[in-house]
Protein backbone atom coordinates (compact mmCIF):
# COMPACT_ATOMS: atom_id res chain seq x y z
CA UNK A 1 0.00 0.00 0.00
CA UNK A 2 2.31 3.01 -1.44
CA UNK A 3 -0.36 5.99 -0.44
CA UNK A 4 -0.63 4.21 3.51
CA UNK A 5 3.27 4.15 3.70
CA UNK A 6 3.37 7.70 2.17
CA UNK A 7 1.37 9.11 4.82
CA UNK A 8 3.72 7.53 7.70
CA UNK A 9 6.22 9.20 6.20
CA UNK A 10 5.04 12.36 5.71
CA UNK A 11 3.58 12.04 9.03
CA UNK A 12 6.52 10.76 10.77
CA UNK A 13 8.78 14.24 9.30
CA UNK A 14 5.67 16.13 10.61
CA UNK A 15 6.37 14.95 14.11
CA UNK A 16 10.01 15.27 13.98
CA UNK A 17 9.40 18.91 12.36
CA UNK A 18 7.91 19.87 15.45
CA UNK A 19 10.13 19.28 17.82
CA UNK A 20 12.60 21.41 19.25
CA UNK A 21 16.10 20.56 17.97
CA UNK A 22 18.21 19.92 21.39
CA UNK A 23 20.20 17.39 22.26
CA UNK A 24 18.33 13.93 24.07
CA UNK A 25 19.02 13.70 27.64
CA UNK A 26 21.19 10.56 29.19
CA UNK A 27 17.82 9.55 30.88
CA UNK A 28 18.49 5.86 32.89
CA UNK A 29 21.78 5.82 31.62
CA UNK A 30 23.59 6.36 34.80
CA UNK A 31 22.45 5.19 38.13
CA UNK A 32 23.74 7.84 41.08
CA UNK A 33 23.05 5.99 44.77
CA UNK A 34 24.36 9.03 45.98
CA UNK A 35 21.44 11.22 44.47
CA UNK A 36 18.57 8.42 43.65
CA UNK A 37 16.19 7.16 46.27
CA UNK A 38 16.53 4.34 48.41
CA UNK A 39 13.12 3.13 46.98
CA UNK A 40 10.53 4.69 44.89
CA UNK A 41 6.70 3.52 44.07
CA UNK A 42 4.20 5.12 41.33
CA UNK A 43 0.57 3.66 41.56
CA UNK A 44 -2.36 4.54 39.54
CA UNK A 45 -6.01 3.24 39.36
CA UNK A 46 -8.58 3.90 36.87
CA UNK A 47 -11.49 2.87 35.24
CA UNK A 48 -13.91 4.30 31.95
CA UNK A 49 -17.46 4.23 32.59
CA UNK A 50 -18.85 4.65 28.81
CA UNK A 51 -21.62 4.15 26.47
CA UNK A 52 -21.00 2.82 23.13
CA UNK A 53 -23.61 2.91 19.80
CA UNK A 54 -22.75 1.27 17.24
CA UNK A 55 -24.39 1.77 13.49
CA UNK A 56 -24.69 -1.00 12.65
CA UNK A 57 -22.49 -3.27 14.31
CA UNK A 58 -21.87 -7.49 13.90
CA UNK A 59 -25.29 -9.14 12.22
CA UNK A 60 -26.61 -5.97 10.53
CA UNK A 61 -27.97 -4.35 13.83
CA UNK A 62 -27.69 -1.11 15.99
CA UNK A 63 -26.15 -2.08 19.21
CA UNK A 64 -26.09 0.09 22.15
CA UNK A 65 -23.62 -1.03 25.50
CA UNK A 66 -23.04 0.62 29.11
CA UNK A 67 -20.06 -0.97 30.23
CA UNK A 68 -16.83 -0.29 32.39
CA UNK A 69 -13.79 -0.22 30.29
CA UNK A 70 -9.79 -0.19 31.44
CA UNK A 71 -10.73 -0.83 35.12
CA UNK A 72 -7.30 -1.63 36.46
CA UNK A 73 -4.27 -0.66 38.70
CA UNK A 74 -0.89 -0.24 37.70
CA UNK A 75 1.89 0.30 40.05
CA UNK A 76 5.79 0.27 39.47
CA UNK A 77 8.11 -0.25 42.37
CA UNK A 78 11.98 0.68 41.96
CA UNK A 79 14.14 -0.32 44.88
CA UNK A 80 18.13 -0.58 45.50
CA UNK A 81 18.66 3.36 44.29
CA UNK A 82 16.19 2.30 41.27
CA UNK A 83 18.53 -0.73 40.06
CA UNK A 84 15.29 -3.19 40.46
CA UNK A 85 11.86 -2.40 39.34
CA UNK A 86 8.67 -4.32 39.63
CA UNK A 87 6.15 -3.08 37.40
CA UNK A 88 2.30 -4.57 37.70
CA UNK A 89 -0.90 -4.09 36.17
CA UNK A 90 -3.87 -5.90 37.40
CA UNK A 91 -6.91 -5.68 35.30
CA UNK A 92 -10.59 -6.04 36.18
CA UNK A 93 -11.85 -6.37 32.74
CA UNK A 94 -12.49 -9.79 33.19
CA UNK A 95 -15.82 -9.08 35.79
CA UNK A 96 -16.59 -5.80 33.89
CA UNK A 97 -16.56 -6.16 30.29
CA UNK A 98 -16.54 -10.35 30.03
CA UNK A 99 -18.19 -10.25 26.88
CA UNK A 100 -15.83 -7.70 25.42
CA UNK A 101 -16.55 -3.65 24.36
CA UNK A 102 -18.10 -2.73 21.71
CA UNK A 103 -15.57 -1.69 19.29
CA UNK A 104 -16.26 -2.23 15.43
CA UNK A 105 -13.10 -3.49 13.27
CA UNK A 106 -11.76 -4.68 16.42
CA UNK A 107 -10.52 -8.26 16.83
CA UNK A 108 -8.17 -10.58 18.22
CA UNK A 109 -7.85 -13.15 21.47
CA UNK A 110 -11.37 -14.95 19.67
CA UNK A 111 -13.08 -11.91 19.66
CA UNK A 112 -14.26 -9.60 16.84
CA UNK A 113 -16.37 -6.33 16.25
CA UNK A 114 -15.81 -6.06 20.59
CA UNK A 115 -12.12 -5.69 22.23
CA UNK A 116 -11.16 -8.94 24.54
CA UNK A 117 -10.86 -7.87 28.12
CA UNK A 118 -7.32 -7.94 29.30
CA UNK A 119 -6.32 -10.82 31.62
CA UNK A 120 -6.25 -10.18 34.99
CA UNK A 121 -2.70 -10.02 35.51
CA UNK A 122 -1.92 -8.14 32.48
CA UNK A 123 1.58 -7.16 33.74
CA UNK A 124 3.71 -8.42 35.79
CA UNK A 125 7.45 -7.86 35.52
CA UNK A 126 10.80 -7.74 37.31
CA UNK A 127 13.64 -5.94 36.21
CA UNK A 128 17.25 -5.15 37.44
CA UNK A 129 19.59 -2.79 35.89
CA UNK A 130 23.37 -1.68 35.87
CA UNK A 131 26.04 0.20 34.00
CA UNK A 132 28.78 -0.70 31.67
CA UNK A 133 31.76 1.66 30.69
CA UNK A 134 29.30 4.63 28.87
CA UNK A 135 26.08 2.11 28.45
CA UNK A 136 23.59 0.79 30.57
CA UNK A 137 21.81 -2.70 30.80
CA UNK A 138 18.79 -4.01 31.97
CA UNK A 139 17.36 -7.56 32.12
CA UNK A 140 14.14 -8.12 32.62
CA UNK A 141 11.66 -11.35 33.32
CA UNK A 142 7.88 -12.29 33.67
CA UNK A 143 4.31 -11.92 32.22
CA UNK A 144 4.20 -8.32 30.34
CA UNK A 145 5.02 -6.69 26.65
CA UNK A 146 7.29 -8.28 24.40
CA UNK A 147 9.90 -5.76 23.16
CA UNK A 148 7.91 -5.10 19.30
CA UNK A 149 5.61 -2.08 18.12
CA UNK A 150 4.37 0.66 19.61
CA UNK A 151 2.44 2.04 23.34
CA UNK A 152 0.02 0.02 24.41
CA UNK A 153 -3.66 2.31 23.33
CA UNK A 154 -4.61 2.12 26.87
CA UNK A 155 -1.67 4.46 27.37
CA UNK A 156 -2.99 6.43 24.45
CA UNK A 157 -5.72 9.45 23.66
CA UNK A 158 -8.49 7.69 22.01
CA UNK A 159 -10.33 5.15 24.06
CA UNK A 160 -11.39 2.38 21.45
CA UNK A 161 -8.21 0.53 20.46
CA UNK A 162 -7.28 0.69 16.45
CA UNK A 163 -8.19 -1.91 14.38
CA UNK A 164 -4.52 -2.49 14.19
CA UNK A 165 -4.27 -3.59 18.05
CA UNK A 166 -2.84 -7.43 17.68
CA UNK A 167 -1.12 -5.68 14.57
CA UNK A 168 1.25 -3.12 16.53
CA UNK A 169 1.58 -5.13 19.93
CA UNK A 170 2.71 -8.31 21.57
CA UNK A 171 1.04 -8.13 24.56
CA UNK A 172 0.96 -10.67 28.17
CA UNK A 173 3.57 -13.00 27.07
CA UNK A 174 5.68 -14.95 29.54
CA UNK A 175 9.28 -12.80 28.02
CA UNK A 176 12.96 -12.77 29.15
CA UNK A 177 14.23 -9.14 27.52
CA UNK A 178 17.51 -7.80 27.68
CA UNK A 179 18.34 -3.83 27.06
CA UNK A 180 21.60 -2.02 26.28
CA UNK A 181 21.66 1.65 26.23
CA UNK A 182 23.92 4.06 24.76
CA UNK A 183 22.62 7.26 24.71
CA UNK A 184 19.66 8.42 23.19
CA UNK A 185 20.29 4.62 21.10
CA UNK A 186 18.76 1.70 22.42
CA UNK A 187 18.65 -2.11 21.46
CA UNK A 188 15.94 -4.57 23.03
CA UNK A 189 15.68 -8.22 22.89
CA UNK A 190 13.04 -11.13 24.24
CA UNK A 191 12.27 -14.97 23.94
CA UNK A 192 9.16 -15.09 24.76
CA UNK A 193 5.72 -17.92 24.81
CA UNK A 194 3.69 -17.46 21.45
CA UNK A 195 0.66 -18.41 22.86
CA UNK A 196 -1.82 -15.68 23.37
CA UNK A 197 -4.29 -15.51 26.56
CA UNK A 198 -8.21 -17.15 25.78
CA UNK A 199 -9.47 -15.74 28.83
CA UNK A 200 -9.14 -13.54 31.81
CA UNK A 201 -8.10 -15.86 34.14
CA UNK A 202 -5.70 -17.75 31.61
CA UNK A 203 -1.36 -18.18 32.78
CA UNK A 204 0.98 -18.54 29.68
CA UNK A 205 2.20 -22.23 29.27
CA UNK A 206 5.55 -23.12 30.34
CA UNK A 207 6.39 -25.18 27.82
CA UNK A 208 5.50 -22.79 25.07
CA UNK A 209 7.91 -20.45 26.54
CA UNK A 210 11.29 -19.58 24.25
CA UNK A 211 9.32 -20.45 20.88
CA UNK A 212 8.85 -17.22 19.89
CA UNK A 213 11.39 -13.71 20.12
CA UNK A 214 11.53 -9.97 18.87
CA UNK A 215 13.99 -7.52 19.04
CA UNK A 216 13.23 -3.49 18.63
CA UNK A 217 15.64 -0.40 18.20
CA UNK A 218 15.05 2.94 19.34
CA UNK A 219 16.58 6.43 19.16
CA UNK A 220 16.02 9.27 20.43
CA UNK A 221 16.84 12.53 18.66
CA UNK A 222 15.50 14.92 20.80
CA UNK A 223 13.87 15.71 24.13
CA UNK A 224 10.45 15.09 22.65
CA UNK A 225 10.79 12.51 19.54
CA UNK A 226 11.44 9.19 18.92
CA UNK A 227 12.06 7.11 16.24
CA UNK A 228 11.18 2.94 16.59
CA UNK A 229 11.54 0.19 14.28
CA UNK A 230 11.23 -3.89 15.19
CA UNK A 231 10.58 -7.34 14.20
CA UNK A 232 9.18 -10.24 15.67
CA UNK A 233 8.43 -14.12 15.15
CA UNK A 234 5.94 -15.27 16.94
CA UNK A 235 4.64 -18.70 16.96
CA UNK A 236 1.53 -20.28 16.91
CA UNK A 237 -0.07 -16.93 18.88
CA UNK A 238 -4.37 -18.50 18.07
CA UNK A 239 -3.10 -22.21 19.03
CA UNK A 240 -2.15 -22.60 22.39
CA UNK A 241 -1.06 -25.78 21.25
CA UNK A 242 1.17 -24.45 19.18
CA UNK A 243 -0.27 -26.04 15.90
CA UNK A 244 -1.32 -22.84 14.42
CA UNK A 245 -0.15 -20.58 11.93
CA UNK A 246 2.92 -18.65 12.89
CA UNK A 247 3.76 -14.82 12.14
CA UNK A 248 6.13 -12.64 11.15
CA UNK A 249 6.07 -9.11 12.19
CA UNK A 250 7.44 -5.75 11.55
CA UNK A 251 6.85 -2.47 12.46
CA UNK A 252 8.21 1.23 12.24
CA UNK A 253 7.33 4.50 13.83
CA UNK A 254 7.65 8.18 15.13
CA UNK A 255 6.40 9.66 17.94
CA UNK A 256 6.75 13.64 19.41
CA UNK A 257 4.86 14.86 22.37
CA UNK A 258 6.14 18.02 23.56
CA UNK A 259 7.30 18.91 27.28
CA UNK A 260 4.20 19.09 29.25
CA UNK A 261 2.25 17.16 26.81
CA UNK A 262 0.18 19.20 25.34
CA UNK A 263 1.05 18.26 21.51
CA UNK A 264 1.08 14.60 20.70
CA UNK A 265 1.80 12.62 17.32
CA UNK A 266 2.22 9.28 16.44
CA UNK A 267 2.92 7.63 13.35
CA UNK A 268 3.07 3.78 12.63
CA UNK A 269 3.67 1.47 10.02
CA UNK A 270 2.97 -2.73 10.41
CA UNK A 271 2.87 -5.76 9.08
CA UNK A 272 2.00 -9.26 10.13
CA UNK A 273 2.26 -12.19 7.75
CA UNK A 274 0.96 -15.34 9.14
CA UNK A 275 3.53 -18.39 7.97
CA UNK A 276 3.06 -22.12 7.72
CA UNK A 277 6.28 -23.29 9.52
CA UNK A 278 5.14 -27.13 7.65
CA UNK A 279 5.11 -25.81 4.03
CA UNK A 280 7.92 -23.34 4.75
CA UNK A 281 5.44 -20.45 2.86
CA UNK A 282 3.28 -17.50 3.49
CA UNK A 283 -0.11 -17.99 4.05
CA UNK A 284 -1.77 -14.20 4.27
CA UNK A 285 -0.51 -11.16 5.28
CA UNK A 286 -2.27 -8.08 6.87
CA UNK A 287 -0.63 -4.43 6.83
CA UNK A 288 -1.38 -1.11 8.76
CA UNK A 289 -0.52 2.17 8.53
CA UNK A 290 -2.13 4.82 11.30
CA UNK A 291 -1.61 8.44 12.38
CA UNK A 292 -2.73 9.87 15.28
CA UNK A 293 -2.40 13.05 17.60
CA UNK A 294 -3.52 15.08 20.51
CA UNK A 295 -3.33 19.14 21.49
CA UNK A 296 -4.85 20.55 24.47
CA UNK A 297 -6.58 23.66 22.72
CA UNK A 298 -7.49 26.20 26.22
CA UNK A 299 -9.64 23.84 28.57
CA UNK A 300 -10.45 21.45 25.59
CA UNK A 301 -8.87 18.22 24.24
CA UNK A 302 -8.58 17.43 21.16
CA UNK A 303 -7.64 14.06 19.74
CA UNK A 304 -7.61 12.31 15.78
CA UNK A 305 -7.14 9.39 14.79
CA UNK A 306 -6.89 8.26 10.96
CA UNK A 307 -6.10 4.09 10.10
CA UNK A 308 -6.10 1.62 7.68
CA UNK A 309 -6.31 -1.44 8.57
CA UNK A 310 -6.45 -5.25 7.24
CA UNK A 311 -8.27 -7.82 9.11
CA UNK A 312 -8.63 -11.83 9.14
CA UNK A 313 -12.24 -12.62 8.20
CA UNK A 314 -12.36 -15.89 10.23
CA UNK A 315 -16.02 -18.07 10.91
CA UNK A 316 -17.71 -16.79 13.43
CA UNK A 317 -20.09 -18.71 16.66
CA UNK A 318 -23.25 -18.45 16.43
CA UNK A 319 -22.53 -15.65 18.57
CA UNK A 320 -21.77 -12.77 16.14
CA UNK A 321 -18.94 -11.31 18.07
CA UNK A 322 -16.74 -14.33 19.05
CA UNK A 323 -14.70 -16.54 16.94
CA UNK A 324 -13.55 -20.13 17.42
CA UNK A 325 -10.36 -21.08 20.16
CA UNK A 326 -8.40 -22.42 18.53
CA UNK A 327 -9.35 -22.22 14.72
CA UNK A 328 -11.07 -25.28 13.40
CA UNK A 329 -8.80 -25.24 10.55
CA UNK A 330 -6.00 -23.34 9.16
CA UNK A 331 -8.37 -21.20 6.54
CA UNK A 332 -9.96 -17.22 6.66
CA UNK A 333 -13.03 -16.07 5.11
CA UNK A 334 -11.69 -12.91 3.34
CA UNK A 335 -9.75 -9.86 4.14
CA UNK A 336 -11.17 -6.60 5.03
CA UNK A 337 -9.26 -3.80 4.71
CA UNK A 338 -10.46 -0.83 7.14
CA UNK A 339 -10.39 3.03 7.23
CA UNK A 340 -11.21 4.71 10.32
CA UNK A 341 -11.38 8.43 11.27
CA UNK A 342 -11.67 8.57 14.96
CA UNK A 343 -12.56 12.31 17.09
CA UNK A 344 -12.57 12.61 20.26
CA UNK A 345 -13.31 15.94 22.51
CA UNK A 346 -12.15 16.30 26.12
CA UNK A 347 -13.77 18.47 28.80
CA UNK A 348 -11.93 19.94 31.42
CA UNK A 349 -11.20 17.86 33.79
CA UNK A 350 -12.20 18.14 37.40
CA UNK A 351 -9.72 16.99 40.71
CA UNK A 352 -10.29 16.27 44.30
CA UNK A 353 -7.64 15.43 46.19
CA UNK A 354 -5.68 12.82 44.01
CA UNK A 355 -9.06 11.31 42.49
CA UNK A 356 -9.13 12.90 38.67
CA UNK A 357 -12.61 13.06 36.22
CA UNK A 358 -11.92 13.59 32.16
CA UNK A 359 -15.38 13.77 30.26
CA UNK A 360 -15.01 13.21 26.79
CA UNK A 361 -16.99 12.15 23.54
CA UNK A 362 -15.46 10.37 20.57
CA UNK A 363 -17.10 9.79 16.78
CA UNK A 364 -15.59 7.31 14.22
CA UNK A 365 -16.82 6.74 10.80
CA UNK A 366 -15.48 3.71 9.48
CA UNK A 367 -15.51 2.46 5.96
CA UNK A 368 -14.71 -0.95 5.65
CA UNK A 369 -14.55 -3.28 1.79
CA UNK A 370 -12.88 -6.42 1.27
CA UNK A 371 -9.97 -6.44 -0.02
CA UNK A 372 -9.86 -9.71 -2.28
CA UNK A 373 -12.39 -10.57 -4.77
CA UNK A 374 -12.82 -14.13 -3.29
CA UNK A 375 -13.55 -12.77 -0.23
CA UNK A 376 -16.82 -14.77 1.60
CA UNK A 377 -17.15 -13.21 4.98
CA UNK A 378 -17.48 -9.31 3.27
CA UNK A 379 -18.81 -6.13 4.82
CA UNK A 380 -21.94 -6.72 3.08
CA UNK A 381 -23.14 -9.99 4.23
CA UNK A 382 -21.53 -8.93 8.06
CA UNK A 383 -23.46 -5.96 8.18
CA UNK A 384 -25.53 -5.08 5.66
CA UNK A 385 -23.17 -2.20 4.51
CA UNK A 386 -19.86 -1.21 4.26
CA UNK A 387 -20.22 2.41 5.89
CA UNK A 388 -20.46 2.72 9.37
CA UNK A 389 -20.82 4.88 12.71
CA UNK A 390 -19.90 4.32 16.73
CA UNK A 391 -20.19 7.29 19.16
CA UNK A 392 -18.57 6.60 22.57
CA UNK A 393 -18.90 8.86 25.64
CA UNK A 394 -17.66 8.45 28.81
CA UNK A 395 -15.53 9.26 31.90
CA UNK A 396 -11.64 8.69 32.55
CA UNK A 397 -11.68 8.56 36.18
CA UNK A 398 -8.27 7.92 37.87
CA UNK A 399 -6.87 7.92 41.11
CA UNK A 400 -3.21 8.44 41.79
CA UNK A 401 -0.51 9.90 39.02
CA UNK A 402 -1.21 9.61 35.52
CA UNK A 403 1.53 6.79 34.01
CA UNK A 404 2.47 8.32 30.63
CA UNK A 405 4.12 5.01 28.88
CA UNK A 406 2.95 0.81 28.91
CA UNK A 407 5.17 -1.74 27.14
CA UNK A 408 8.86 -0.94 27.99
CA UNK A 409 11.18 -2.07 30.98
CA UNK A 410 14.21 -1.52 32.31
CA UNK A 411 16.61 1.06 30.24
CA UNK A 412 14.70 0.99 27.95
CA UNK A 413 11.66 3.02 29.58
CA UNK A 414 11.90 6.21 28.46
CA UNK A 415 10.72 9.44 30.66
CA UNK A 416 8.21 12.10 29.43
CA UNK A 417 5.09 13.64 30.26
CA UNK A 418 1.69 11.79 29.34
CA UNK A 419 -0.14 12.49 26.98
CA UNK A 420 -2.24 16.16 27.76
CA UNK A 421 -5.77 14.90 26.98
CA UNK A 422 -5.71 12.00 29.10
CA UNK A 423 -4.17 13.85 32.41
CA UNK A 424 -5.94 15.84 34.96
CA UNK A 425 -4.04 16.69 38.18
CA UNK A 426 -0.40 15.09 38.81
CA UNK A 427 1.48 13.32 36.20
CA UNK A 428 4.46 10.82 36.69
CA UNK A 429 6.86 11.34 33.83
CA UNK A 430 7.75 7.58 34.57
CA UNK A 431 6.79 5.13 31.57
CA UNK A 432 5.13 2.23 32.53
Amino acid sequence: MPVARTAVLLAAATALASARLHAQHAGHVMVDTGTTPRSTMHVMAQAIPLFTRAAPTAGGSTGSQLAVSQALVMARLGFWHDRGAIATTLDAEGFTIPNGEFDTGAYGEGFVDRRHPHTYVHELMVTGRGVIGAASWSAAGGRGFAPFGTDDPMMRPLEKFPVNHHLSQILERLAAIGALRLGPAMLEAAVFGGDEPTHPASVPRLDRFGDSWSVRGTVLPTHATELQASYARVASPEDVTGAGLGQRKRSISARYIAPGGGRYVLAEWAKTVEHDASRNEDAFGYESALVEGAVRAGPLGIALRLEQSERPEESRLAEPFRTPRPASDLSINGITQWRVATLQLAAPGTSFHRVSSVPFMELARLWADARDARSVATPDRLYGTSRLWMLTAGVRLRAGDAHARMGRYGVADIDGPAIGTLASGTVSPHAH
